[in-house]
């Protein structure tokens, strides 16, 4: 595993606050990737209700509404799929699954893995490995190591366990980081660099007469 690195609650939180001034306002968060991920091509496998996932990537100010969750199904274990609308420099995470025994313990981010799942996942090595704060009354944002994710289309996020709970909640996740617009594929002309003479005939009728005397 890698190491690990996280911004605890109270880190989060001060962080939040002191810099409020400077939030997106529909999010109140600052750098926030709200709405840049593609919410109808996000998947989960696992989750007891489907779609439900879609359900936690919510604006900030709905952080701590319990009413809307992921939760895992057969055991406590999670894949989550999250593709992004153009190129994102990921600076951090916050993930948050209640205050019990049902909250992630720990998380295996993957940048650019799209067709990950539970008979390839176990081996794979993530790009970063995250230990989960336990007991938090509100979502804690975890940092990453940036110059890992630059380039990222989109994220697979592994929850292998929880902190003992026979299922795994998730209420809440969101990015912080720096978003890029993806220009379309420009059409290229191709052009024709040896004409077919077959193609390029000229009428007789069109061509000059020279008289021989």
């Amino acid at each position: 595993m890698s190491s690990h690195q996280h911004h605890c609650h109270g880190e989060a939180t001060a962080h939040d606050h002191d810099h409020s001034h400077d939030a997106e306002p529909d999010t109140g968060l600052q750098d926030s990737l709200f709405g840049k991920v593609d919410i109808d091509k996000v998947w989960c496998l696992n989750e007891s209700a489907a779609g439900s996932i879609k359900t936690i990537f919510k604006p900030w100010h709905e952080r701590l509404d319990t009413t809307q969750a992921v939760q895992s199904d057969a055991d406590e274990e999670l894949i989550i799929h999250v593709p992004f609308t153009g190129m994102v420099k990921l600076k951090s995470l916050f993930i948050w699954g209640g205050s019990d025994e049902s909250a992630p313990s720990s998380l295996r981010i993957f940048a650019n893995r799209d067709s990950l799942d539970f008979d390839s996942i176990e081996d794979a090595e993530p790009t970063q490995a995250l230990e989960l704060a336990n007991g938090l009354a509100e979502p804690a944002e975890y940092a990453v190591r940036t110059a890992k994710f630059n380039s990222t289309r989109s994220l697979t996020l592994h929850i292998p366990a929880n902190f003992g709970g026979d299922q795994t909640n998730v209420y809440f996740m969101a990015f912080r980081g720096e978003w890029t617009e993806l220009k379309e594929t420009p059409v290229i002309s191709i052009y024709e660099l040896n004409p077919n003479a077959a193609d390029h005939k000229v009428s007789n009728e069109t061509l000059p007469h020279h008289s021989v005397s």
